[in-house]
């Protein structure tokens, strides 16, 4: 009788280990899905990385992000730049007491504002590609204004119908009497 607990403990510390396994698996597969997502909204998962470091450890120096985030700090200053110039990264100096360089420190902006940015951003580009595809369909519907047309007129006022006249003939054929004869004279 005494085997009974003990199978129970061995089944209950298996369902626990299997069942952490699981919760781990699927934590790993979250952060994942949502580095995947902020490499998405940024642009890239090297500024995602910095990013979600930053919500992590605010007032952070770029070289601290650097360690914290295993990128080569010259890559994690020029990202640092990119993000604090499209302000989804706060820039300041930090204070410290004695004589020396004070190093910025960077704050990331709230998840609620970089979505909200984001989605402006979408809105715009969707407007931009409906814009686009009205005016492409128009034109095959032909719905557009039509070809221009250009009138041109003569020195007496009278506009050219595009018709050849006897006279227009007349001129065409001295304008290019005149111009072989210069060609010649040239020569």
């Amino acid at each position: 009788m005494s085997q009974e607990p003990e199978t129970d403990d061995e089944d209950a510390s298996s369902a626990r280990e299997r069942l952490e396994e699981s919760a781990d698996k699927a934590i790993g597969e979250f952060d994942q899905g949502v580095v995947d997502l902020l490499a998405w909204l940024l642009d890239t998962e090297t500024r995602a990385r910095i990013y979600v470091y930053l919500r992590q450890h605010p007032a952070s120096t770029s070289e601290e992000v650097a360690e914290g985030t295993g990128l080569y700090p010259s890559t994690v200053r020029e990202a640092l730049a990119e993000l604090h110039e499209e302000e989804t990264v706060i820039r300041g100096k930090r204070e410290s007491e004695g004589a020396g360089n004070n190093p910025y420190e960077y704050d990331a902006i709230s998840p609620s504002e970089l979505v909200s940015d984001a989605v402006g951003q979408v809105q715009s580009q969707l407007n931009a590609v409906f814009n686009l595809d009205d005016r492409l369909s128009r034109g095959e519907e032909g719905d557009d204004e039509g070809p221009v047309t250009i009138s041109v007129s003569d020195g007496d006022g009278e506009a050219d119908d595009g018709g050849d006249t006897d006279d227009q003939a007349e001129d065409t054929e001295n304008a290019s009497d005149a111009d072989s004869s210069d060609a010649a004279e040239s020569k």
